[in-house]
């Protein structure tokens, strides 16, 4: 039996590709057009790492979270998941501030997935181009990245 080392708790980064853009309809936030690109959601979980991803990577699912309004979406699709592994949930503002610097993407949604943070505008970036892995290694040397196979998804 091989030895696995089990990451319950860190900061992660879904990296969402929007084929085809699309009008978001919600509540919270009205209407809100997101064009074809890729969009990077960062988020932390502090325990229970692995069932955050695996309950992300479903498309059918009760909304809970704001990220929840695109993943069920159609349109999008969950194309990377990147890991910081037992990142503190500081981690997840810095990560957003470090790529924003990074000029890697810009804002996208105001006060999306950032309802419990005062430092970020949201924690929702875009860019119109995929962020290339070596990009990711610049940000942190410990990042894990991993594409999710049509089987993850659900």
């Amino acid at each position: 039996m091989q030895n696995r080392i089990e990451i319950n708790r860190g900061v992660y980064i879904l990296e969402i590709f929007v084929e085809y853009g699309f009008t978001l309809k919600t509540k919270t936030f009205g209407k809100v057009r997101l064009e074809k690109g890729y969009y990077y959601y960062v988020g932390s979980a502090q325990k229970n790492l692995r069932s955050r991803i695996q309950r992300h990577l479903k498309k059918e699912k009760t909304i809970h979270w704001h990220i929840d309004l695109i993943t069920t979406a159609e349109e999008a699709k969950i194309t990377k998941i990147c890991i910081l592994p037992f990142a503190p949930k500081n981690e997840e503002c810095e990560t957003v501030q470090k790529m924003l610097r990074l000029k890697l993407a810009v804002n996208s949604i105001p006060n999306f997935g950032n309802s419990d943070c005062k430092i970020c505008v949201t924690h929702l970036l875009y860019s119109p181009k995929r962020i290339s892995q070596s990009h990711f290694s610049l940000l942190y040397q410990s990042i894990v990245c991993l594409i999710p196979s049509s089987s993850d998804i659900s």
